[in-house]
């Protein structure tokens, strides 16, 4: 058995089959862990949607921006629904949406593995956070995207603020939790999110740390794996692996093998398309 952490498909579904091809991926023994992002701009969302379902018995999933962004357009009327880019559209109107979507609303935003050693995420952990507060905050968001009021949340959960706080309830208290669990890439060391700054290392303003590197974070007792960040590309140190490698905008799709001690990293080559031009970034 082996089991592999993939990065974001981001609607990648040529790039996704190549690379379960290259790992030897096998569901009868396998098990996958998606990071997120699983659609949006890749043109082949709806497949690639379809893909991770048909695995769902065989892989686990967290939530990404890109995820709660359709999970929100399915939410709404067809005719706003008719309104949004093509490729996300091709699946609020596909014949099994419902099956989809209702699937995709039950998945996590947080998972961890004790006995592996590992947790998972798209973006990032605040740094007052504990691996267990991070779960238990998730959950909160979780109950809520699976409960009578989820359209309520998903037309309330857009904005950048308010920053995290223990005090905050309601709406405010979710789109906080949402905010750093699947956009976040730079903070203060109290946790101030800097969420339009999405360069490299050493882009960000004076006060602005990644979130891995925070001084002063509590420490965590597992490895962390995550995607989103996209200009950070392949990273490993301060116990996190991050391997959203850009598969969407010409780079490549990245999977890293979870179960073993030494570090096996595959990857193939992302969407047939050029590269953000210098200096120009991917939107959230």
């Amino acid at each position: 058995m082996s089991v592999w952490a993939i990065g974001d498909l981001q609607g990648c579904y040529d790039a996704t089959q190549v690379l379960l091809e290259k790992i030897r991926f096998d569901p009868a023994r396998d098990k996958l862990w998606f990071c997120g992002d699983l659609v949006n701009r890749g043109m082949q969302s709806l497949e690639t949607l379809r893909l991770v379902h048909s695995l769902r018995e065989h892989s686990v999933v967290v939530l990404g921006n890109h995820d709660l962004s359709l999970l929100a357009i399915g939410a709404r009327t067809p005719e706003e629904q008719r309104k949004v880019n093509p490729d996300l559209q091709r699946i609020v109107l596909a014949e099994d949406r419902d099956v989809l979507l209702g699937w995709l609303r039950r998945q996590k935003l947080v998972h961890v593995d004790r006995e592996l050693g590992w947790a998972m995420l798209h973006a990032g952990l605040h740094p007052q956070w504990t691996i267990d507060d991070a779960e238990r905050h998730a959950r909160e968001v979780e109950q809520q995207l699976q409960g009578p009021h989820f359209a309520r949340l998903m037309r309330q959960m857009y904005g950048d603020k308010p920053n995290w706080g223990p005090q905050l309830r309601g709406p405010d208290r979710w789109r906080a939790i949402i905010n750093v669990l699947t956009r976040m890439r730079y903070c203060t060391p109290r946790g101030r999110l800097a969420i339009e700054e999405k360069g490299s290392p050493g882009t960000q303003s004076i006060g602005m740390y990644p979130w891995y590197e925070v001084p002063g974070r509590v420490p965590r007792e597992l490895k962390i794996v995550f995607g989103h960040w996209s200009t950070l590309g392949l990273m490993i140190g301060h116990g996190v692996h991050a391997i959203d490698t850009g598969a969407v905008w010409g780079g490549k799709l990245t999977a890293l093998q979870l179960d073993t001690d030494e570090l096996r990293i595959v990857q193939v080559k992302g969407r047939d398309v050029p590269p953000p031009a210098k200096g120009e970034l991917p939107k959230d």
